[in-house]
């Protein structure tokens, strides 16, 4: 994994300011191994250091990745002058994280928030075909035709036809499944008025091969777990509590 300037170790781990991790380290507050080390370029073996700020161990993390239930009423961006954000939801200040791609407002469901920009390319790249499926309920029932048209592509209003989009009815005619393998502007909520129909209700459930966590209730994220975190192919090289934040 390479190694890492103490400072930057600090910084990233205790979520600490640079001039605050520059104070800990000179007033000797920071241990390594054991010893004390006030060189804040003093560079760690990130596989192998132990490293201690007054007294409790701080580990490395290079990337972030916590999975959020994301409740209506937020925009899915890092800032926003007017509007609440998913950020405002994070019980602190989590260095360089940014939701990946984006839910309406009005939107609920599975989100992921990181500081891994080419996860998020591999995610949102509209060559990838990643699949993304979303709960909605609408304003009325909808059949086989509707189906198929969702799996020829639907005119929307752009330029080109949707790509060929899955839709599965539920016990209720108006409760359905739908999953797409782009990121379109409004896309499930015009795919759905171009067959008559308007959303009432949409929650995304699964983005890749990660599937929202039923356990957390809107608002609620927790970080994601070794296996899917193998699922997507990464390794974080630190330990990544169960618990829900």
């Amino acid at each position: 994994m390479g190694q890492i300037r103490l400072d930057k170790w600090i910084a990233a781990g205790a979520l600490l300011t640079r001039s605050e991790t520059k104070k800990a380290i000179k007033a000797g507050r920071v241990t390594v191994d054991g010893q004390v080390c006030k060189k804040p370029e003093q560079k760690l073996d990130q596989t192998q250091a132990r490293v201690f700020l007054d007294g409790k161990a701080v580990a490395y993390e290079a990337c972030i990745y916590l999975m959020m239930n994301k409740p209506a009423g937020f925009v899915s961006a890092s800032k926003d002058r007017r509007e609440k954000t998913v950020m405002s939801l994070l019980d602190r200040p989590y260095r360089d994280l940014f939701p990946v791609g984006r839910l309406d407002k009005d939107t609920e469901g599975l989100l992921l928030l990181t500081n891994d920009g080419p996860l998020a390319h591999e995610l949102l790249a509209p060559g990838r075909h990643v699949d993304k499926t979303y709960y909605a309920r609408l304003d009325g029932p909808v059949g086989e035709k509707e189906i198929a048209a969702f799996r020829e592509g639907l005119d929307i209003g752009d330029d080109k036809l949707t790509l060929p989009a899955r839709l599965e009815i539920g016990k209720k005619a108006e409760e359905v499944w739908i999953t797409i393998q782009e990121g379109r502007f409004h896309q499930i909520k015009r795919m759905a008025r171009a067959v008559g129909r308007t959303v009432i209700y949409l929650r995304r459930i699964s983005m890749g091969p990660l599937t929202l966590d039923e356990r957390l209730e809107p608002g609620q994220y927790r970080r994601l777990t070794r296996e899917e975190l193998a699922l997507l192919g990464r390794d974080s090289g630190c330990p990544f509590p169960e618990k829900m934040s």
